[in-house]
């Protein structure tokens, strides 16, 4: 719904060429937009009041188009997401709105834990909500132009807003992606999802946990949340487990993981889980912990579409439950490569005949795809993680 500090974190921050802002002035954007906000039908006093005197920030464009070099190991991000800090926050924030909590999960079906997780991983419960200007942010972004019909349909929506009193022109503070209130809901997001749960009248995200709160429960509801299901269980592979066959998008039923050796640290699965159907995701490749996914996890991802963030989400929300810290060993030794080998590695493994795309330095889908096929050719466990082992494996040298 945003891309925040923890959500930075998760996903990275896409590189971008630079859009069309050097080629048109913003004061031009600016009047062309106001007039076609007129010409849709905005009310013009609202049009000046969203936007008469506004400047562009140019911290926002800088942010947008930066990508850091380094990528943060998912183990340190989860250990940033479910630190014994943010545990123990959840644990009062959820005792101090327990009552909200048991009707708003009553209501939507939603597990309560994965609600405080959310809030804390978006807002640290309500404590950092993002001080700046929405529109000026967005604003910024559709002139940029490399967004620029989201950020303008970002806008249309404030406009909605200001116009039905569900917020203040001053009290549209949030993040610099225009993400907005204690669960970081973007404009649009807001008016599809947000929920008035005290029927005063207002859909308040801003300061009203339980409206907060309750639209997140609204949001996951609707993107197909299945109560009383897990959302993802720590598993451990058998020796030996067939990585060459295995498939990250495939289903299985958990009793068909379980007679192929995959196991939870227990040692036992419990009886509702076996008719489950999961994913097996792996990380961190086969060296760190392995996880079946169900279709709660990706109903998280809805909310922020990363892996680590649903992990994060999932496991505080465990963690705040009484869950155990994860049991496996992450590979700490084979870190995430820098988005520079990361691009040597995709031009390497095209130059080899496995498809990796552009090189961009991301490792997405394309990415993990050819380096599994790399793997699987040149006799390496095909796991699909790209770390400093691989990177020596594919160039010949060792990472610097």
């Amino acid at each position: 719904m945003r891309t925040g500090f923890l959500a930075a974190l998760a996903l990275g921050l896409a590189v971008s060429a630079p859009g069309q802002a050097q080629e048109e002035d913003f004061n031009t954007w600016l009047s062309g937009f106001e007039d076609r906000m007129v010409s849709r039908g905005v009310d013009s006093g609202i049009v000046d009041s969203m936007l008469d005197g506004l400047e562009p920030d140019m911290r926002i464009i800088d942010r947008d188009r930066s990508q850091p070099e380094f990528v943060r190991p998912i183990w340190s991000y989860l250990g940033i997401a479910a630190s014994d800090l943010r545990i123990q926050n959840g644990l009062a924030a959820q005792s101090e709105h327990g009552a909200t909590l048991d009707a708003i999960e009553a209501r939507f079906g939603v597990r309560q834990e994965i609600l405080v997780a959310i809030w804390g991983l978006e807002s640290s419960y309500g404590a950092i909500t993002g001080n700046n200007d929405v529109i000026r942010s967005l604003a910024t972004l559709a002139w940029e132009g490399r967004r620029r019909d989201w950020a303008e349909s970002q806008l249309f929506a404030v406009a909605e807003m200001i116009d039905n009193g569900y917020a203040t022109r001053e009290q549209l503070q949030g993040s610099w992606a225009g993400a907005m209130g204690q669960t970081q809901f973007i404009p649009t997001t807001y008016l599809e999802r947000a929920v008035d749960f005290d029927g005063d009248g207002r859909r308040n995200i801003w300061t009203h946990e339980g409206d907060a709160l309750a639209s997140a429960a609204n949001l996951l509801a609707e993107a197909g949340w299945q109560s009383g299901a897990p959302a993802v269980l720590e598993v451990a592979l058998p020796e030996g487990f067939d990585l060459a066959s295995w498939e990250p998008s495939q289903s299985r039923l958990v009793s068909e993981w379980a007679m192929m050796g995959v196991r939870p640290p227990s040692g036992e699965w419990q009886a509702d889980h076996l008719m489950r159907a999961a994913r097996l995701e792996l990380p961190a490749g086969q060296s760190g912990p392995g996880f079946l996914t169900f279709p709660n996890f990706r109903v998280i991802k809805r909310y922020n579409n990363s892996t680590s963030y649903a992990l994060g989400v999932a496991h505080l929300a465990d963690r705040i439950a009484g869950g155990d810290p994860f049991i496996g060993d992450w590979p700490e030794g084979d870190t995430p490569l820098t988005r520079s080998q990361t691009r040597e590695v995709q031009a390497a493994l095209n130059a080899m005949g496995h498809n990796s795309g552009t090189p961009d330095g991301i490792a997405g889908p394309n990415t993990r795809r050819a380096l599994r096929a790399f793997q699987r050719a040149n006799g390496h466990p095909a796991d699909g993680y790209l770390g400093t082992s691989m990177y020596e494996a594919i160039t010949g040298q060792a990472p610097e």
